[in-house]
């Protein structure tokens, strides 16, 4: 018996570290101005997996959609033990909602063949919607367990699970094939190995070697510019296929997308306004940390009726 698990996961801005330059004057966030991170409930569904092909045997292969920045969610999934990862890039899917990502995703699963499972976050901590992994089993007519806090079983003829409810939880059971999105109750991620991160540190996709070209040649203006660059990019990823470190890369044709069902296009959701919130202080004392400071802080609160 043994499982084979596709993880989908998504780079995101760590909204747990706000500043000032976090938005946009249009209200929109400014992702330049926060670090980009793996999306923290998709690390515990990448650890689902891992745990699943540790325990049982099968494999663990990871895809992400995203620019070419999101090459370092397809590292950092490597470095955690990932059989296989997938960058999914393409400037089409650029302004894809929900149902947009949803479906391209869903075309990649397809392409990756039979599936034992396949394993999401909960949510992401960018939108948060929780939308993506429900509508992408729905697009593979899959059965769907969401919010799963634990895994009791876990046999070629399905999966018991306990899924978080408002008060409680209940306990659910489904064959295989499923799609699962977890929450971070459900483990805790393994690091990355020091083992596979110097042998994966120096992997790079497509997309992000042709763009070291170009930046290594901006400052030429020769006419055979465009020639050196694509002569340099076929070179350097020659070089890294040949060391096993080019990182699959795939675009809208290699999964069969249609086109208008991707990217601004394929996506209905539209934005008609938005609010900036502006967390203002209010009055506020400062106390000092010394005997006296703490016994006027004392008589503050409690002729604030805060205390007694």
């Amino acid at each position: 018996m043994s499982f084979r698990s596709i993880v989908l996961a998504k780079q995101v801005p760590d909204t747990q570290n706000l500043t000032a330059r976090a938005m946009k004057p249009d209200g929109t966030v400014n992702r330049a101005a926060l670090p980009a991170i793996f999306n923290p409930h998709d690390l515990n569904a990448l650890e689902v997996g891992l745990n699943l092909r540790d325990k049982f045997g099968g494999e663990v292969i990871l895809i992400t959609m995203g620019p070419w920045m999101a090459a370092e969610v397809v590292r950092e999934a490597l470095y955690r033990g990932a059989d296989e990862a997938v960058l999914l890039t393409d400037r089409r899917f650029a302004g894809s909602d929900t149902l947009a990502t949803s479906y391209a995703l869903a075309q990649a699963v397809r392409k990756m063949g039979e599936v034992d499972l396949v394993l999401c976050g909960s949510q992401a901590i960018d939108g948060d919607t929780a939308q993506v992994g429900p509508q992408v089993a729905e697009k593979l007519g899959l059965p769907q367990l969401t919010f799963v806090q634990e895994i009791e079983e876990v046999r070629e003829t399905g999966v018991v699970v306990k899924r978080t409810i408002e008060n409680g939880y209940e306990r659910l059971r489904a064959p295989l094939p499923v799609l699962m999105t977890v929450t971070s109750e459900v483990n805790i991620p393994r690091p990355p190995r020091a083992k596979l991160i110097m042998q994966y540190k120096k992997a790079r996709a497509p997309v992000e070697v042709r763009i070291e070209a170009e930046r290594e040649f901006e400052n030429y203006t020769g006419v055979d510019r465009d020639e050196i660059i694509a002569k340099k990019t076929e070179e350097r990823m020659a070089a890294l296929r040949d060391q096993g470190l080019l990182l699959t890369e795939w675009n809208l044709e290699r999964i069969e997308a249609q086109e208008e069902r991707c990217g601004f296009a394929g996506s209905p959701t539209k934005v008609r306004e938005t609010e900036s919130v502006v967390l203002r202080a209010r009055e506020s004392k400062t106390y000092d940390p010394t005997e006296e400071g703490l016994k006027g802080l004392v008589e503050e609160l409690a002729d604030s009726r805060i205390l007694g």
